[in-house]
């Protein structure tokens, strides 16, 4: 597969090997010849904005400013959320809309999707609990400013 975009059915990007990725959607999942980072940049792109721009914008609504969250595209609310670090290959990434509940699995992490699904990712509970507040954070400060605009 050449291109792929991020939509309202991706659940998570998962590096797999040297410049592959394992996307995981709703009802589906495949492999992209290219890495999560390069995936989630070219998405941004693809929706009129920068990785870089989006991860500055989402440091100024809550504050934080490292493994932020990300706006993908707002009409969906497709906010992606890193594990790691970005840079790092072994950077998982995350949609907040399909994540239902993380149960800890040893030093690991089994989310529970909202399809009934499962997903072990290598991070621990509590790093995927920090950044569901984060997402959560971002989320709320979005749905206020909309409000505060009527």
């Amino acid at each position: 597969m050449e291109s792929y975009e991020i939509n309202k059915d991706t659940v998570a990007l998962v590096p797999k090997d040297e410049n592959k990725t394992m996307v995981y959607e709703v009802d589906n999942s495949f492999v992209v010849d290219k890495t999560p980072l390069k995936i989630m940049e070219e998405s941004c792109e693809y929706f009129g904005s920068s990785l870089e721009g989006r991860q500055i914008g989402t440091a100024s609504l809550i504050g934080y400013t490292h493994k932020v969250p990300v706006i993908v595209e707002e009409t969906f609310d497709l906010i992606f959320f890193p594990t790691l670090s970005p840079k790092n290959e072994e950077c998982t990434w995350l949609s907040y809309a399909h994540i239902f509940k993380p149960d800890k699995f040893k030093n690991k992490t089994i989310l529970n999707l909202k399809n009934g699904k499962k997903i072990l990712i290598d991070i621990s509970s509590s790093t995927i609990d920090n950044q569901l507040y984060r997402c959560s954070r971002l989320q709320e400060v979005l749905k206020m400013r909309k409000i505060d605009k009527k």
